[in-house]
């Protein structure tokens, strides 16, 4: 039987405390430093050069305040989780994405009527489609809590076609897992890791964008075997007995769709399409970069009027089509906005708060029933919040009692006998093992970019690898871990032990930690955009 695992909370403030009783044995030190530009951008590295050693300031009740800093130096970071997650809160209420994927699943079996399609699989191409689309969603915007509520539609369904609820997990959290380990443009991983990094926000994505498709690649082959050979023989399965509760009630997460168009939703999307029109008139074309390459583009005209045409659509069958239809776009919104018109933490929290407003009242909610749904979105996603405040005063600690630099310095002159190869791999190792007891992304990003891109610069590698090595770190083993309480609560639903679950998974798991350990060696010994 598993010991009980100390809280996420509690581990970072022992941390905060073990960070204290360092600067009371530690000397005190520091690097010189020096504003340079790299890619165009200016930032503050130290000079692996310039350690010397000055007085310590030990700190004992400061890690009280420390927390209070933490809170401060990452007030940005922190009001973009509340505000995504109030506003992935209102959409979630309308159930307008279960009704959007279970319509998916339902037309894709239409496709059966096609010869070629019926000998690939429908059901092959219904896994992967699905887990494109999680996995999508996880690298684009995190997606991980959200999984949960979807685990009651796609186990059932899972079964219903004959596999188990593992595939079932599978096609949601499993998917959107392996989105977040490859993220290009996840705002909790990848956004913070960067920007505690002082690097461009989402730079490096064409290599990204490699990873993100060798991991899916391998993931996903690994599911389709798995559902292969449980198609073959159920009872092959680990959790072939836990299922018989699903399959005595296979009518569950069944959906029926209705068609709501109340008047004010057509009101949100005549009044969205004049915002887009008039915010397009002095954007007729864009500038679009994508690592060090750049193209000119009439992006904002096309998005706006392919939207005044699909809302139009989507808004004629229900209203719930057309909030999918409104976060699609805030999709695409947002990657020109990030990638066209230098878009950073203010503008993709007001994107998400627009987009939840507008649902809301799409969907004839009052205002106070919108702010109820934002609170209760805010508060589910307060503890991860409070883990990058928390986190943050650790490095505050730290810094305050002059040992920051001096563990730099130590562990520089230990990974500088590693290589650049070695140092990498010695970081991802560290990355993983951290994310056993911290699954929270953007707490690991908060705790430690700060220092570990500075152990880039002293050991003469990339910053954007080290963000590489925290991603690769933080996603592979949140689908393992006892300490996500994600990864419990789908459990939970699913009703899959714990321990069987873990038998299934250490294999996968295994496989891809190795498989980002290869990916992260060009990222030392070749020139890639952005690294």
């Amino acid at each position: 039987m598993l010991k009980k695992v100390p809280h996420t909370y509690t581990i970072i403030f022992s941390l905060l405390i073990f960070s204290a009783v360092l600067t009371l044995i530690l000397p005190g030190g520091e690097f010189e430093r020096q504003v340079v530009t790299v890619n165009g951008v200016e930032r503050e590295v130290v000079d692996g050069n310039s350690f010397h050693f000055i007085e310590s300031n030990p700190q004992t009740w400061q890690v009280f305040s420390a927390f209070f800093e933490g809170f401060l130096n990452t007030s940005n970071i922190i009001a973009l989780i509340l505000m995504i997650g109030g506003a992935f809160w209102i959409i979630n209420d309308s159930k307008a994405i279960d009704i959007g994927i279970y319509s998916f699943l339902k037309y894709s079996h239409n496709l059966e009527k096609n010869k070629l399609i019926r000998k690939v699989g429908v059901d092959n191409i219904i896994i992967v489609t699905t887990m494109l689309m999680f996995s999508f969603f996880g690298a684009v915007f995190g997606m991980s809590e959200e999984t949960i509520a979807f685990t009651i539609i796609f186990v059932p369904l899972a079964i219903s076609m004959g596999y188990d609820s593992i595939v079932g997990v599978s096609l949601c959290f499993v998917a959107a897992a392996l989105g977040f380990a490859g993220a290009m443009l996840n705002p909790f991983t990848v956004g913070i890791a960067q920007g505690l990094s002082d690097i461009p926000l989402f730079s490096g994505i064409e290599y990204r964008l490699f990873c993100w498709a060798v991991i899916n690649f391998a993931g996903i082959f690994y599911i389709l075997r798995y559902a292969r050979k449980i198609k073959k023989d159920p009872k092959a399965s680990l959790v072939y007995d836990d299922d018989e509760y699903w399959r005595k009630n296979a009518e569950m997460g069944k959906i029926e769709i209705k068609q709501i168009m109340p008047k004010k939703a057509w009101v949100v999307y005549g009044i969205t399409s004049l915002v887009l029109i008039l915010s397009t008139y002095n954007k007729l074309t864009t500038t679009l970069t994508i690592g060090s390459n750049t193209a000119n583009i009439p992006a904002m005209p096309v998005l706006t009027g392919l939207f005044i045409l699909t809302g139009f659509l989507s808004l004629k069958k229900s209203v719930h089509y057309f909030i999918i239809n409104l976060l699609l776009f805030t999709v695409g919104f947002l990657i020109i906005g990030v990638m066209g018109y230098d878009w950073y933490i203010l503008e993709i929290a007001t994107i998400f708060l627009g987009l939840g407003i507008v649902s809301g009242i799409a969907l004839k909610k009052s205002p106070n029933e919108i702010t109820k749904l934002f609170l209760e979105g805010a508060k589910d996603i307060l503890p991860a919040a409070l883990v990058v405040g928390l986190a943050g005063g650790i490095i505050v600690i730290l810094k305050n009692g002059h040992v920051l630099d001096t563990i730099l310095y130590y562990v520089s002159e230990v990974l500088n006998d590693f290589g650049k190869v070695g140092t990498i791999i010695a970081m991802y190792f560290i990355q993983t093992a951290i994310n056993i007891f911290i699954p929270s992304g953007s707490g690991q990003a908060a705790l430690t970019m700060p220092i570990m891109s500075q152990f880039a610069d002293l050991a003469g590698i990339s910053r954007q690898a080290v963000v590489c090595a925290f991603q690769f770190g933080d996603g592979f083993t949140n689908m393992l871990t006892p300490t996500s309480g994600i990864l419990i609560a789908v459990l939970g639903i699913a009703k899959i032990p714990y321990e069987k679950w873990f038998r299934w998974a250490a294999p996968f798991i295994l496989m891809l930690v190795v498989i980002g350990l290869l990916l992260l060696i060009p990222t030392v010994t070749l020139k890639l955009n952005g690294f």
